[in-house]
């Protein structure tokens, strides 16, 4: 009857979904908000049909990263539907005597005119209103002849200067989406010419006998591969190993469970180490560098690689204390010899190249999304990477984050992310209190969306409030930023969490409770681990 049950909510839910996205599209268009511009009335429509599809995969999530350009192109952009034509009235004030001014009746809200300040801002001035009627007469003394006052407040240009539509398509070829695209080619070859499996087999070795060393061995192996890696394709080929080591184990013996445990763990944790391990640690660099801010890749890899060790060890500990092996020792059997054809040095050469030349960026200075391009280049020009090669790699995910970066900006540029901020006081928070809100919030969404998704929508709030000043003194918003990308890769405490934990469900070896136990240690004292780096060692990094 349970299964029944699922099985009809599973059918409803993607039209349930669908409906409250329309719903969310559509209820900005109908309902003022006061303080939100006319374009971020249409930002938050998108913004809540976006949150809502990526919450109830109503449509795959990509398939919503590219309705989010569309409707941005289409109703934000300087060539779309709304912005073509359109001309911001303006009036220059009729001077009656020194200070003293007349404007039409239509222009005055509660003895107020609004002085445009530039080409899309305009501030309230309060004024002494003498005569009333189709023209007002008032008193200012902050007029001058020249000065242009705003006819209409709510008008589509008020608050808003729309951007060209290869503003929001040129996100599809953004440098995070070529760093990933070259970490992707990188992957691709690896498992095209079994360098991973290779990698595997020798990494294991120094690990001996013991289970406890075995499971370590195999988290240490799954988080470096999953530094350079999908998160998924890394478990996926990381269960080829671990699944007929447990084929092995005796059922009632509780190291099955860490086996199957290690892998998605240590393929969560170890994707944060890079720029290219995991979407929202690129999603965090992407919003930064809108910023004028930029980490570099060796730069990165020093900020999380502590956070990692120490995740890592907790999580190893962690397992080892809820599930104790009774086998005393496993002889491993791993058989692997490198490919030594002439494509699969090439790859090993470029391979090579490519990571010293990330992990020495600081001191040669060329951005690491240019250094992803060797790769792309190298890869497909000696033919390592042929076009089925290219067209099997995960162009989705690529998707996925030029949506995420598109809705950046336009939550950016329409205001919409600072109105939503703005609601909340938050300089009355102290600085710590404020990254334990975020990072608590993104660790919690991301358990239930994707960590992606996660991190595409509060990233922007982050970038707002540091831009903006609102957060108060102190605030940091590379930290802040950090604290929330790290917080959507510690989410590992359903199957649903991440696709890394819903392979590992699909062996058999785990139930979700013992996922539960493991994901939760790392999900709380993990949030604390990242809030005390980001207090006594990141600082030092960043500075």
């Amino acid at each position: 009857m349970p299964g029944k049950r699922k099985k009809v909510t599973d059918k409803i839910k993607p039209y349930i979904g669908l409906s409250l996205g329309v719903l969310g599209f559509l209820i900005p268009h109908f309902f003022h908000f006061d303080g939100l511009s006319f374009a971020g009335h249409i930002a938050l429509g998108i913004f809540l049909m976006s949150a809502v599809f990526w919450m109830f995969e109503a449509i795959p999530i990509y398939s919503t990263s590219m309705l989010v350009i569309f409707f941005q192109i289409t109703l934000l952009s300087q060539q779309g539907l709304i912005y073509s034509d359109a001309v911001l009235p303006a009036l220059q004030p009729e001077q009656k005597s020194e200070n003293t001014w007349q404007v039409p009746a239509a222009a005055m809200d509660d003895s107020k005119v609004y002085i445009l300040k530039d080409e899309i801002n305009y501030k309230p001035l309060q004024v002494k209103v003498l005569e009333e009627g189709d023209n007002v007469v008032f008193v200012s003394a902050d007029i001058q002849p020249d000065t242009k006052l705003v006819a209409d407040t709510q008008h589509k240009l008020v608050g808003y200067k729309p951007v060209s539509f290869s503003v929001f398509f040129g996100t599809l070829a953004s440098p995070i989406i070529i760093l990933f695209l070259g970490g992707f080619m990188l992957a691709g070859a690896s498992v095209k010419y079994n360098l991973d499996k290779n990698l595997t087999s020798v990494l294991l070795k120094p690990f001996g006998q013991k289970p406890m060393y075995i499971i370590l061995g195999l988290m240490l192996v799954t988080a470096t591969l999953s530094a350079f890696m999908s998160n998924t394709a890394t478990t996926a080929m990381m269960m080829t190993v671990a699944i007929p080591i447990a084929m092995q184990v005796s059922k009632e013996d509780k190291f099955r469970i860490m086996l199957a445990l290690s892998i998605p763990i240590a393929a969560n944790i170890g994707g944060m180490a890079t720029p290219i391990g995991t979407p929202p640690n690129a999603i965090v660099i992407a919003n930064l560098n809108q910023q004028g801010i930029s980490i570099a890749f060796g730069t990165w890899v020093s900020i999380m690689l502590p956070l990692v060790i120490v995740l890592l060890l907790l999580a190893w500990g962690s397992m080892r204390m809820i599930y104790p092996p009774t086998l005393e020792a496993f002889k491993l059997t791993l058989k692997g010899s490198f490919d030594k054809s002439g494509k699969a040095v090439i790859l090993y050469v470029i391979f090579v190249i490519t990571v010293l030349l990330w992990f020495t960026e600081a001191q040669h200075g060329v951005p690491s999304s240019m250094i992803a391009f060797l790769p792309i280049m190298g890869l497909t020009v000696t033919s390592v990477m042929k076009q089925d090669d290219i067209r099997s790699l995960p162009w989705e995910v690529l998707w996925l984050v030029a949506g995420g970066i598109a809705l950046g900006i336009s939550m950016e540029n329409t205001g919409l992310a600072m109105w939503l901020v703005s609601s909340i006081n938050w300089d009355t928070f102290p600085q710590l209190l404020l990254l334990l809100v975020f990072g608590g919030v993104a660790l919690m969404l991301s358990n239930f969306l994707s960590n992606t998704v996660t991190a595409t929508l509060l990233i922007p709030l982050a970038v707002s409030m540091g831009t903006s000043g609102i957060a108060g003194e102190g605030f940091s918003l590379i930290i802040t930023s950090l604290v929330i990308g790290s917080a959507c890769n510690m989410a590992m405490l359903l199957p649903i969490s991440t696709p890394p934990n819903a392979i590992a469900m699909s062996t058999g070896f785990i139930k979700t409770p013992d996922m539960v136990k493991v994901g939760l240690i790392i999900g709380l004292v993990g949030i604390v681990a990242a809030l005390v780096l980001s207090q006594i060692y990141w600082p030092f990094i960043i500075n």
